[in-house]
């Protein structure tokens, strides 16, 4: 109980202690206490009267004796209004008639204050509640806060990755107008040259024209490539499946054409499951089933251009398989190729043979004993399999966290775990390499695969059974004519 109850309670105690004490006390101060005389004590005898006057107070006489020596006597009381007319006695009543008030008034008074005390309690409980609710309010207050600004913080890091983006779609916006802009001046030439038909020659004017179409292809070949400069993301599409796998898109396929491939773990596995797009393969409203001829090794698998490209498990052999015909269209083995957990990433799961495509074309990255373990990159005619050209380089294989080649570069991770960057590059172009510093996060702690797609410009992953895709962002480099 709070003080202030504390003392209220007290002055009630108080009050009611000093009312019983007055009406206890008060008669006995005053001779009220008196003991007084029974009649049975008293013995009235005729044996004489005396004549006195009934005003002057209680009057004894003794007359005589009886036979049996008893004293008889005769008391005389006065008269009724004696005490009526006395002051101490008027003034007793007047003091009684007061203590009377003042015990009422106190008891009245005791009566509110135990109102009010109950009043006091109850609004005090009803306090101590409201206080209770301010302070649950106060705090659900800030978990609110906190949970917003939580929530506005994550979509402000899913937005962020469109940022590069849209700056080379802004940069690409510039290049796609200037070349309407020459496309516009030549067609002004062509309709002065219909006006003037005999002044120019046509087949001076259709070489102009091929000329500028040629430019175009090339320029939009140099757009496509570039240097990496950063990764951004993830973004999870789907969680699903074992700690490994792969999934992927056709780099080469249509616009229209979205189709998604799914291969679960890294062994002792031949189904492929494919999904008409990314939404059904959120959703997972399979489309087709593929039972493979042979088992594979690792997740480094590769749809390219209609087909798949895997590593036969236990062997370096690779395997060319149509999702068209269902049947195997090639299969080469690759030489001197280390297999079976000899030379794999850092995570191991028969990661020996990486296949991989850009947008140069379709590559093998492998080790061999020849180069000490180090990788290997190999460029493959994609319908007969065999190595066109192939550049060793001195990274070993084992300390690879994972590979992709962007533009005939290859990227090299140095972890599949959390910390894992972007640590090393091989450009087949200069046959040269660099250390570089590219991180990015690795949201799920572990990696089983990576590998470029060139048409979506990301890159596909399998993050400890979930799915997720990185952004990139390409430095270009165009040259002009003009350009030394």
């Amino acid at each position: 109980m709070s003080p202030p109850l504390l003392k209220l309670g007290a002055v009630l105690s108080t009050m009611a202690m000093i009312s019983n004490w007055m009406s206890q006390t008060l008669p006995s101060l005053v001779g009220l206490n008196t003991t007084r005389i029974t009649t049975s004590d008293t013995l009235v005898s005729s044996c004489y009267m005396l004549q006195i006057s009934p005003k002057e107070g209680w009057q004894v006489y003794s007359s005589a004796q009886d036979p049996d020596g008893r004293c008889i006597c005769t008391v005389v009381a006065p008269e009724q209004n004696l005490c009526s007319r006395d002051a101490k006695s008027r003034q007793l009543r007047q003091l009684l008639e007061k203590v009377q008030n003042m015990s009422q008034s106190i008891e009245v008074l005791n009566l509110r204050t135990q109102r009010d005390f109950q009043y006091v309690l109850k609004m005090e409980t009803q306090m101590k509640g409201l206080k209770a609710k301010f302070r649950q309010i106060e705090d659900d207050r800030k978990t609110l806060m906190t949970k917003h600004f939580q929530e506005l913080k994550e979509k402000m890091d899913e937005l962020l990755p469109l940022i590069p983006v849209l700056e080379q779609y802004k940069t690409d916006a510039k290049l796609i107008t200037q070349f309407k802009e020459e496309i516009r001046n030549l067609s002004t030439v062509l309709t002065g040259i219909q006006e003037e038909i005999g002044a120019y020659d046509y087949e001076e004017l259709h070489q102009r024209v091929v000329n500028l179409e040629t430019r175009l292809r090339d320029c939009m070949k140099k757009l496509t490539c570039g240097k990496l400069m950063k990764i951004t993301g993830p973004i999870t599409v789907k969680i699903s499946g074992t700690r490994f796998g792969a999934w992927m898109t056709d780099p080469l396929a249509s616009e229209k054409n979205n189709r998604v491939w799914y291969m679960d773990s890294y062994t002792n596995n031949k189904i492929v499951r494919e999904y008409k797009s990314i939404a059904d393969f959120v959703s997972g409203a399979e489309s087709r089933t593929y039972n493979l001829p042979f088992k594979w090794a690792g997740t480094n698998h590769v749809v390219y251009n209609g087909s798949l490209y895997f590593n036969k498990y236990q062997s370096n052999i690779i395997i060319k398989y149509s999702f068209d015909t269902g049947r195997v269209l090639a299969q080469r083995s690759l030489e001197y190729a280390g297999f079976h957990n000899v030379y794999p990433y850092t995570w191991g799961g028969f990661s020996d043979i990486d296949l991989m495509a850009d947008e140069i074309g379709l590559w093998a990255v492998y080790a061999t004993n020849q180069n000490a373990g180090n990788i290997v990159i190999s460029q493959l005619n994609q319908d007969t399999l065999e190595v066109l050209k192939s550049w060793s380089t001195g990274y070993p294989k084992r300390s690879a966290g994972e590979s992709f080649m962007i533009c005939g570069t290859l990227y090299v991770t140095n972890s599949h775990l959390t910390g894992a960057k972007v640590y090393y590059s091989y450009s087949t172009k200069t046959s040269t390499y660099e250390y570089t510093d590219i991180p990015f996060h690795n949201q799920y702690f572990h990696i089983s695969m990576l590998d470029y797609n060139a048409r979506d410009r990301a890159l596909y992953a399998w993050n400890n059974g979930h799915q997720v895709l990185f952004n990139v962002t390409l430095f270009h480099i165009i040259k002009t004519e003009d350009d030394s």
